[in-house]
């Protein structure tokens, strides 16, 4: 599809930002209700440039849209469903419109959100890349494999995800699907690691964590960018040439379900916007001249260069999900778009404290968007339960019909039963660990051990900001959940001295 055919952003697809709706009139607001809209419209209830938007409704671009809360479709049925499963890399959790952005405006990922469910307390299941995309394709902590103790894996490394470990697309392939993965892998490098070796079919895009978005050379300073494990030469703007191939990719007339897993780089650095040829070729030089770091960019980026960077991400997607649906598999394709981890330095993480690196909101709540117009109901529902990356794999692996491997148990839960069921999901733990960090959340409460040794302890529907830290006046919340934050840490790898 060329540039001309791409989705427009015109008047009919301007995005809607989204609150959330009181609660029912019969049923009076609980403190857990309270916190939450609070916290949410903290973060989503003002416009650029405008006055508040009630507690039932926001207004983005001329548009008033009404959130409800979220209730399962539990009559519907169909078949296995296809999956389409985005990947942004570094999207902070207020970076798009329909998540209160005051001057990014993402209409194709806004109407995604109304068409399905938009989740405001989705977390992902580390703070960096690599770890992330471990827990996605393992449904496993990090920390049960080597590779996921490198927090990302740097280029070079020899570290990675086992070819003989189960995945998800490993899974779903011994279950009849089709497997492909576009863009950004990050799991290690050639010869012994990439999604060929791991169950995907196909493979199309990059092996490391970062490329020049023209000249594809990556932390190694190699060129990067690969049609199964053979070097692919094209130097077009990367972000389309992934687009092109995922678009012919949900286009074709497939003879049994599928799974892509659609791995954008954007918005991550080099802050390359399509066309920034001359500054592509000031990186480029820089990098074949040896310089140590060019890709992190630190002179360059801006708020306006960050800002064409996730609207690009935008209009990406909605061309990716404009072939979908003239294919006429859009009905029963199960798409879910989130991030990798939170934003870096250009992102609007309000009124979240912390960014990428970091166990604080900012660096783990993600934007997340699902949509399965065949059994889940439209409408902008909205989802105030705390999931994060594994949940995914195991709903993925249930809704697919496709068995988990008895000797490598997941750490996620499946949320079919709540998605599609109307089940309440089980009271749990979510677990994050990171060198020398760590993290749990039960409910609405929060326990984080910073960098500097300290424990504390927050209520994240009152407080997302975590600035109230309640860890002496809950003694016993504090030490229920640090337990259970090293329970679990007892039978993980250890990471390695040094």
């Amino acid at each position: 599809m060329s540039s001309t055919d791409r989705p427009s952003s015109s008047p009919d697809h301007e995005p809607a930002a989204h609150q959330p709706p009181p609660a029912a009139p019969d049923r009076p607001l609980s403190r857990r209700t309270l916190g939450r809209l609070a916290a949410v419209s903290a973060g989503v209830g003002l416009t650029a440039a405008t006055a508040p938007a009630s507690a039932d409704t926001a207004a983005t671009g001329g548009r008033t849209v009404r959130e409800r809360p979220f209730r399962a479709a539990v009559h519907r049925r169909a078949p296995r469903p296809n999956i389409l499963f985005i990947l942004a890399d570094d999207l902070g959790w207020a970076d798009l419109s329909c998540y209160g952005s005051p001057h990014i405006r993402t209409p194709h990922l806004d109407r995604l959100a109304r068409q399905g469910v938009r989740f405001t307390d989705a977390y992902a299941g580390s703070s960096t890349c690599s770890p992330t995309r471990f827990s996605l394709y393992t449904g496993r902590f990090p920390g049960r494999t080597p590779g996921g103790l490198h927090e990302p894996i740097p280029g070079g490394s020899t570290a990675g995800l086992p070819a003989d470990h189960p995945t998800l697309a490993s899974l779903l392939r011994d279950a009849g699907y089709a497997t492909a993965l576009i863009g950004k892998w990050h799991c290690g490098y050639l010869p012994d690691h990439s999604p060929t070796k791991s169950g995907w079919d196909t493979f199309f895009g990059n092996l490391g964590g970062a490329l020049e978005y023209y000249s594809k050379l990556g932390l190694t300073g190699e060129y990067d960018l690969y049609e199964g494990e053979v070097g692919h030469q094209d130097l077009r703007y990367y972000t389309r040439i992934i687009t092109e191939r995922a678009a012919e990719y949900v286009g074709r007339d497939h003879d049994r379900p599928w799974l892509l897993n659609l791995n954008f780089t954007t918005p991550h650095w080099p802050w390359i916007a399509e066309g920034d040829t001359a500054e592509s070729a000031r990186l480029t030089r820089l990098i074949k001249e040896g310089g140590r770091g060019v890709l992190n960019h630190r002179d360059g980026g801006s708020l306006a260069k960050y800002r064409e960077l996730v609207e690009d991400l935008d209009r990406s997607v909605g061309e990716v999900l404009t072939a979908l649906r003239r294919s006429g598999q859009e009905e029963n394709t199960l798409v879910v778009f989130a991030s990798d981890n939170g934003g870096e330095r250009f992102s609007h993480q309000w009124p979240l404290s912390g960014e990428k690196f970091t166990l604080l909101e900012g660096g783990i709540r993600v934007p997340t968007i699902v949509r399965w117009p065949a059994r889940i109901d439209g409408g902008a529902q909205v989802s105030h339960e705390p999931v994060y990356t594994p949940d995914w794999t195991a709903t993925l692996l249930e809704t697919a019909g496709a068995r988990p491997d008895r000797a490598y148990p997941l750490d996620g839960t499946s949320l079919a039963g709540y998605l599609l069921r109307g089940e309440a999901l089980p009271d749990r733990n979510l677990f994050w660990r990171v060198r020398g960090e760590r993290a749990l959340r039960r409910g609405d409460w929060k326990y984080h051990r910073d960098q500097q040794g300290r424990d504390h302890l927050f209520d994240i529907a009152d407080d997302p900001r975590e600035q109230a830290d309640k860890a002496a006046r809950e003694p016993k919340v504090l030490n229920a959940l640090r337990t259970a934050w090293e329970e679990t840490d007892a039978t993980l790898l250890p990471y390695p001295k040094g």
